[in-house]
Order: C-alpha cells, then structure tokens, then sequence
C-alpha cells in the first residue's frame, strides 16, 4: 500500500492532497494569495488527521517541479524535503505543466494543450502537449503576442488554461484557439501523476534536489568581474 502526500505551491495558491495506491482520499485547496508560508504544512495535517493516517505511515511526499513562481516552488520543495528527511521515505517530483494539464487530458481528450503559467507582464511559463501528456513543444519563458503559436494554431486545435492564459485571449483571435478558465497546478492531480512515478521507483535525490526555477531569480545573480 502506497500512501503519497503531494504538496503544491506553484501559484499563488496552494493545495495538499493524500491519496492511496493512486486514488485520491482528500484535499485541501487554499485560493489566498501568499498564503503557501503559513498554510501548507497546516493543510497537510489537516488532511492527514481527517484521514486517520499518521506520518509515519506515509509511503512518499510528492512535490511539483516548477517551472512556476519562485517563492512558492521553495516554500513547497523545502515542506517536501523535510518530510522527506524526517520520514525518510522517497521524494517524487512531477512537472507543473504536466500537473496542469492532467485535469484537462481527463475532460477532453483532443487536439493539443498549452499550459501557461504567468510569469510577468506578456510573459508565462508554458509547453505544448498531445491528449498522452507528452511534450510536443519543450517548456519556455515565452513573451506572448499577436503572433505567437500561429503555426501551430493553423495545424491543430490547441485549448489554453492556466493563470497566464488570460493574458493572451485578448491579443489572439484564431479559430482553433479554445481558452478554459480556473484551471490550477492541484495537489489532487499531482498525486495521480506521483503514483505513477512510485510504480516505476522514479525518485530524486532529497539532498540534491532542486525545482525548476527556469529564469526567475537568475538575472539577479551578481556578475563574476
């Protein structure tokens, strides 16, 4: 029996979710801004006592990898990798544009998706995937306009979500442009995709381990003279 604890932080919400062998017991979604710091490990009790599941019996802690807001991608990873320690049980991690798009694979199934994180001002974090969850475009920090993925747009229909998404509605108008609001990186969808990982022994090294911040941060690194 597996029990994974996922915790998600990618946005400026968060959840916590249990699940067993891959099917989900709880969750806990929590739409305040910033409020990762001072709620998630209180989220992650809660759902543990409400299910009458002890720490000690958590089989692993599933975390999402980025790319996605920086602070909130440390608070998570940091929550995650001390459980990991303090438990010593495995550390999964599962992408976020992948944790994003599950939910829409599992209501539509057809043509491609694009996940959009928001980054800042006419920028997002985003990818193209198939109705099979693989990449068909590699994931990018991508300064959206008029222009962007009409060659795509003019192959096949492709369904936009995820807080970056808004952005880019106004600026675009192609027929094969769909956009489905209120879609976020969750806690419940990130454990399904955990259980799969934990099937294939698929872990990463706790001590080691570092989600993908992408480019946030870097620029601000003092340059080497």
């Amino acid at each position: 029996m597996a029990l994974i604890l996922s915790l998600d932080s990618t946005t400026s919400v968060c959840s916590v979710a249990i699940h067993r062998d891959g099917k989900l017991l709880g969750s806990n979604f929590i739409d305040e801004p910033r409020a990762a710091s001072a709620q998630l490990m209180v989220a992650a009790k809660d759902i543990l006592e409400k299910n009458s599941i002890k720490t000690f019996q958590i089989s692993a802690v599933a975390v999402s990898s980025g790319p996605g807001s920086y602070t909130g991608l440390r608070i998570s990873t940091s929550a995650a990798k001390g459980l990991c320690f303090a438990l010593n049980v495995p550390l999964i991690a599962v992408n976020s544009l992948l944790v994003l798009t599950y939910p829409m694979i599992e209501e539509q199934n057809t043509g491609l998706y694009c996940p959009m994180l928001d980054a800042r001002r006419m920028e997002v974090y985003c990818a193209l995937l198939d109705s099979k969850l693989k990449f068909v475009m590699d994931i990018d920090a991508k300064v959206l306009t008029e222009n962007s993925f009409q060659q795509e747009l003019d192959h096949a229909k492709i369904t936009f979500f995820g807080d970056g998404a808004s952005k880019f509605q106004p600026v675009i108008n192609h027929p094969n442009a769909f956009f489905v609001e209120g879609i976020h990186p969750e806690a419940k969808n990130l454990g399904y995709l955990a259980f799969e990982k934990y099937s294939k022994n698929e872990f990463e090294n706790v001590e080691t381990f570092e989600p993908m911040y992408l480019k946030d941060f870097m620029i601000k690194k003092p340059v080497n003279k």
